[in-house]
């Protein structure tokens, strides 16, 4: 292989650039809605409730971090919090997609695991994945709260979740994942905190 330095320095420059920007943009038009995201969390943890996390391809595997980091820990140790990712069983994933459709297999898990109190949380870059908003619409049915991490315009899903945040400035489908992890990082970082590093 073969490259110029100075081009592939610049090049890197330039992708690095294009992510902080999108990151600066995104909380410029999302923070206020973020806001009133930590205190539905927050509440929900408070209250014993559960955060079950979906999405596709990237956003599964960020919905399991996500899912990780209550459950486990982040920063500070804090008793272990209720959270699910609905992308992990193979055998519920493919029975569902088997016997009805892929459209229904994060919402049969929310049908048979949620309750009203917890929270639906969806992540969809697009956010027109079908399995994604059959899964917010079924929670929205059965009273979940409903959030839903997304990218461009929201697509169908900024109708159907409850609280939206939209990384409505980049095209780019890495872009978009990299605001969704970073925005997950400070959710569980900043609900740490609210919940577990003050001293009472």
């Amino acid at each position: 292989m073969e490259y110029n330095a100075d081009e592939l320095g610049g090049h890197l420059e330039h992708l690095f650039a294009e992510s902080i920007s999108v990151k600066q943009s995104f909380l410029k038009g999302n923070k206020e809605e973020m806001i009133k995201v930590i205190g539905v969390m927050g509440k929900a943890i408070e209250g014993g409730y559960k955060i079950l996390f979906f999405g596709n391809g990237g956003s599964a595997a960020d919905a399991q971090h996500l899912a990780a980091e209550f459950v486990n820990r982040m920063l500070i140790e804090r008793p272990p919090l209720p959270s699910i990712a609905l992308t992990t069983d193979t055998s519920v994933l493919t029975s569902i997609a088997n016997d009805y459709s892929y459209e229904d297999v994060f919402a049969k898990q929310i049908r048979a695991l949620g309750k009203p109190g917890d929270i639906a949380f969806g992540l969809t870059t697009s956010g027109n994945s079908p399995n994604v908003n059959r899964a917010l619409e079924t929670a929205n049915e059965m009273g979940l709260s409903t959030i839903c991490l997304s990218g461009r315009d929201g697509g169908q899903a900024a109708k159907i979740a409850q609280y939206n945040l939209i990384v409505d400035q980049a095209k780019k489908t890495p872009r978009i994942q990299e605001v969704h992890i970073t925005v997950g990082h400070i959710l569980v970082e900043i609900l740490d905190h609210l919940l577990y590093g003050r001293k009472k």
